[in-house]
């Protein structure tokens, strides 16, 4: 169904980063915006690759794609040059959006952005549109990054990395006690595009709005995510499993795993004996082959819907944003294995401000993850049911905060009000 001009109150352009764990929030909170009026009009825009990767079905009436012309690197190539990619996306991209934006009808009234896109903020500004600057992590990190001069203020930037890993601050507002070894990896580690995130940053304050992908009880905003259905047979082996039975597995999509940390990984699985699902975009036939019979290797799934289901009991992550949104909504505890970015961050909130999970650390060899797996699954000592009452607790909590009257479902309400101002 497309929308005319008398049918749309109110058209709102989303652009997300290219990337899973950016576009499933941005289409949840699309989603979420739809369904506050139904005169909201929300396009959806991707690239032509992206759009190949994602279903209409099941999108409310007036949450529409629209598509750009695939001027960065392929998902399945850009992990071989990543800072390629990343300059791809902030120089190449805002070219055909305005084009594409100046196309759209109804015209638009107002963007919603990546924060990372901060081209978008410039484009906004310069055609009298106001922009929302949507962050999908967590607030934690955001403010690791808001303020990253004190970093430097207090001399912990560049980080001596053998030296001072272990090393606690406690002067980063919204974030409690901290190592400095957890803070979000291009800054712990200064990796090369640190610079090009820092610049994003300074593009918000010329933003209108500013919208968070989290709940202001678990932290300081809130917000969701979803993600894309494939093949549902993993759905029927996930109904032939005892409750709580089942690992659920994603390492997320952008920083691939060594081939012989996969194998170490599957090894221990494998000599663990527990029950797992595990989303792997390459080498699934090699990874079934070596992790046995008790489980699936898929290459996606709908993420959210299998942690929801009664069979899973425990989800080993990377980490991501996301994912740690997705999992605490659906009650079940972590295994923590972060890998790049703000992970380690998330990491620690999960393990030692939520204790909802057990960090996993560098775990390389089969004999390790199979303890950890077994030990974590099993549940049965204190801390395991503890660990499991918090996680029902945390879920009880994240869910009721998106209800009417509460603290997302009020935020929201209010962002609709002012972009109908616009």
């Amino acid at each position: 169904m497309e929308y005319s001009n008398r049918t749309a109150g109110c058209h709102v352009a989303a652009m997300p980063f290219p990337g899973r764990g950016h576009i499933n929030p941005m289409m949840n909170f699309s989603k979420l915006l739809a369904s506050r009026r139904p005169d909201i009009l929300i396009t959806f825009i991707v690239t032509d690759e992206w759009l190949g990767f994602l279903r209409s079905e099941g999108l409310p009436p007036n949450v529409r794609f629209r598509s750009i012309p695939n001027v960065i690197p392929s998902e399945f190539d850009r992990g071989a040059d990543y800072l390629g990619f990343l300059d791809a996306v902030w120089t190449r991209m805002v070219e055909p959006f305005e084009n594409l934006l100046a196309r759209l009808e109804p015209p638009v009234t107002a963007i919603v952005s990546d924060t990372l896109l901060f081209w978008a903020v410039d484009v906004g500004n310069r055609r009298n549109i106001p922009v929302a600057s949507f962050w999908p992590s967590s607030a934690a990190a955001f403010s690791a990054f808001l303020h990253f001069d004190l970093l430097v203020q207090n001399r912990h930037f560049p980080v001596n990395s053998s030296e001072t890993a272990d090393e606690r601050i406690d002067y980063i507002l919204g974030i409690s006690s901290i190592r400095l070894a957890d803070l979000p990896a291009c800054i712990y580690w200064n990796q090369p595009f640190l610079p090009m995130m820092l610049e994003a940053f300074s593009w918000l304050y010329k933003a209108q709005y500013l919208l968070l992908a989290t709940i202001h009880e678990l932290e300081s905003q809130r917000q969701l995510y979803v993600n894309k259905p494939n093949d549902l047979d993993y759905l029927k082996w996930l109904d032939l499993q005892p409750p709580a039975s089942v690992l659920y597995i994603s390492m997320g999509s952008y920083v691939p795993i060594s081939t012989a940390q996969m194998d170490e990984m599957a090894a221990g699985l494998h000599d663990s004996g527990v029950r797992w699902l595990w989303v792997a975009r390459e080498g699934t036939r090699r990874l079934k082959d070596v992790c046995g019979e008790m489980g699936m290797v898929v290459p996606r799934c709908d993420q959210l819907r299998v942690l929801s289901h009664r069979s899973v009991g425990g989800f080993w992550s990377h980490s991501g944003w996301g994912s740690a949104m997705e999992g605490l909504f659906a009650g079940v505890p972590f295994l923590t294995s972060p890998i790049s970015a703000e992970q380690d961050l998330n990491s620690k909130l999960i393990v030692e401000d939520w204790k909802n999970g057990v960090g996993m650390g560098n775990l390389v060899r089969r004999d390790e993850i199979a303890g950890m797996v077994k030990r974590f699954m099993d549940g049965e000592g204190e801390d395991g049911k503890e660990m499991r009452r918090r996680a029902g607790k945390l879920q009880k909590l994240c869910q009721a905060a998106i209800t009417e009257g509460k603290s997302s479902d009020e935020n929201l309400n209010a962002f609709v009000r002012d972009i109908f101002k616009c």
